[in-house]
């Protein structure tokens, strides 16, 4: 029958203790990690959320203590007090507490466990989806406790750095109105207002920037957001942003600041001095040489543009692509060529595919010459200028890709981050801090045929290019800045609009007519009439700055209960099936889907 606390008191967690611990009593409480029986003596690893200490029970102490720990077992709960003594054995040099260990005077078992799906361990080799629908256990394993620590000091890092620059910290609502324009909201039914539907923020956008209306100057929050789109390995459908807003200030200031707090947190983090002010690129460099505009600068790799090289190319996709207006763009993988098998290049032309690309050209440099399916096509010159255009030598492969200028970029952008890990070109543990602006304003959705915000309709265009806004939006750059990280997004923003007369002009542009414009936005529109100060803002992915602070894969790994990628949480099982009164409550009936044939 499990035990009590009654008259125990907790004084110390594990990773309290060293050698300046030395005889003091203690009481300490956790899980079972490990259990050792060697007959008069059991040792017992201790494990809360700081660490690991050993316990030991000797016969020459306490019998029956001693007897009471034989049966103990690993994740059974327990409370020990005793007397800390250094190691009788060799010193654990791996754990903090590895000079002493604590003799045991008082056992209490709190409450015991089942045999655990799997290991409590940080490397254990579990199912991905048997460590979700037991993530409670998951959560015990020290590596996820530790991701977990560490974005609550990220967190409080936030809170207190932007209180400190005078920032208020105030919420904004979960059920709000439906403004599409961005991702599929999720839409939560009104049983007071039957047939009307809230909508879950998918960013306190529209809020912040009325807060900045109400004179509150700045503004923090670290704000749950909901978005209804497809999952993949750094997006979840609630995830958090450390979302800021400031007013009477202009890009740069927006970045000074936020400067300062990615420098601190790091410094607070991880003891690392990050170097300030952070390099800019300009969207379209950061497109041409790196084919994304969340560009991973630490390594080479740098998109070359052959289309003036293999123009007279009779070779039907080079000039089907330049043709079509789009063009023909390569990378060096340099040495790769003597290290790629013939089975690995046509890999990396499967993968291609996979972003978009419809196959994959190359050329093989070697002493004797060139391997390369496309030589046949080209004269000797013609070779030669590619290769010279490239900078390629011996034991070098260009890779090609020809297609739609956009499509080029997306696949050769993909392309090589995927050569760069293979051949670990980059420091793992290094970060590589940069700002890209100058982003353009609009950009063309061919399905919709017209043009949509880059960022969101609220963003301002570049003071110099308000003439092209309506006789030519695609030109037009907007004040608009990303932070990136190791080739990730980790937060952006801009400076907003806050002339009414030039917002009316936006949504024009857009395609929303004057009644459109004011019902999906008509709250922001009337509030703007009434003197909003000049401001912008941004807003971070806690969750992908958490990520790669802790050298992760996912962002699953620094959320206490994520969802998988069909949106569904496997420990709870939701979303699931409601009683019948609840929808009816709601006015609503559930139709099953049509089957496809």
């Amino acid at each position: 029958m499990a035990e009590n606390l009654k008259g125990f008191k907790r004084t110390n967690y594990a990773n309290d203790f060293d050698a300046s611990s030395i005889g003091q009593t203690v009481s300490v409480a956790g899980w079972v990690n490990k259990q050792r029986d060697i007959g008069s003596l059991v040792f017992i690893d201790l494990r809360d959320r700081t660490g690991l200490v050993q316990i030991v029970f000797d016969e020459t102490i306490n019998v029956e203590l001693l007897n009471k720990a034989k049966g103990v077992h690993n994740e059974y709960v327990i409370a020990v007090k005793g007397t800390v003594r250094q190691r009788s054995g060799a010193f654990n040099k791996n754990i903090k507490t590895g000079e002493i260990e604590i003799v045991a005077e008082e056992l209490r078992v709190l409450s015991v466990s089942e045999p655990t799906p799997f290991v409590i361990a940080s490397d254990v080799e579990a199912n991905d989806q048997i460590k979700l629908k037991y993530r409670y256990l998951d959560l015990r394993r020290p590596e996820m406790q530790k991701n977990i620590i560490m974005r609550h000091k990220i967190a409080k890092i936030a809170r207190d750095y932007y209180d400190e620059n005078g920032f208020l910290e105030i919420e904004t609502p979960y059920l709000t109105k439906s403004t599409p324009e961005g991702a599929r909201d999720y839409l939560v039914p009104s049983r007071v207002h039957p047939e009307k539907f809230y909508a879950l923020p998918q960013s306190p956008q529209l809020y912040k920037q009325l807060l900045m209306l109400s004179g509150f100057d700045r503004y923090i929050q670290i704000a749950r957001c909901f978005r209804d789109e497809d999952l993949r390995a750094d997006r979840q459908p609630e995830f958090t942003q450390i979302d800021l807003e400031m007013s009477f200030v202009e890009m740069d200031d927006v970045i000074a600041m936020n400067e300062g707090f990615l420098k601190r947190v790091f410094k607070e983090v991880l003891d690392m001095d990050i170097q300030t002010p952070f390099m800019r690129m300009d969207y379209k460099e950061a497109m041409e040489r790196y084919g994304s505009d969340k560009p991973d600068n630490r390594f080479g790799l740098e998109l070359i543009d052959l289309s003036d090289e293999v123009k007279d190319v009779e070779f039907s996709v080079f000039q089907n692509a330049l043709t079509n207006g789009g063009s023909v763009k390569c990378i060096n993988g340099e040495g790769m060529g003597a290290k790629l098998s013939r089975k690995e290049i046509d890999a990396l032309g499967e993968l291609v595919k996979t972003y978009g690309g419809k196959g994959l050209a190359y050329i093989v440099v070697n002493e004797e010459g060139v391997k390369s399916p496309i030589a046949k096509f080209m004269t000797d010159e013609q070779m030669q200028k590619v290769l010279q255009k490239a900078n390629a030598k011996a034991g070098d492969i260009v890779l090609i890709v020809a297609d739609k200028t956009d499509v080029v970029y997306t696949v050769l952008g993909s392309l090589r981050c995927d050569l760069a890990k293979k051949f670990n070109l980059y420091d793992e543990n290094s970060f590589s801090f940069l700002w890209v602006v100058n982003f353009p304003l609009l950009e063309f959705d061919e399905e919709e045929n017209r043009y949509v915000a880059k960022h969101h309709p609220f963003t301002a265009p570049m003071d110099e290019d308000l003439d092209k806004l309506e006789t030519a939006p695609g030109e037009v750059r907007a004040k608009a800045y990303d932070i990136v990280l190791n080739g990730n997004e980790i937060g952006g923003g801009s400076i907003r609009i806050f002339d009414t007369k030039l917002q009316e002009k936006m949504f024009g542009v857009l395609g929303f007519t004057k009644e459109a414009a004011q019902e999906r936005f008509g709250f922001l529109i009337d509030a703007f009439r009434f003197g909003p100060p000049p401001h912008g803002g941004m807003a971070y992915g806690l969750d992908r700055l958490c990520m790669l602070m802790a050298g992760c894969d996912s962002i699953r790994d620094v959320i206490a209960f994520p969802k998988v990628q069909n949106a569904s949480e496997l420990m709870t099982n939701a979303p699931d099936v409601v009683d019948e009164k609840q929808l009816t409550d709601l006015n609503i009936v559930c139709v099953k889907p049509e089957k496809e044939d």
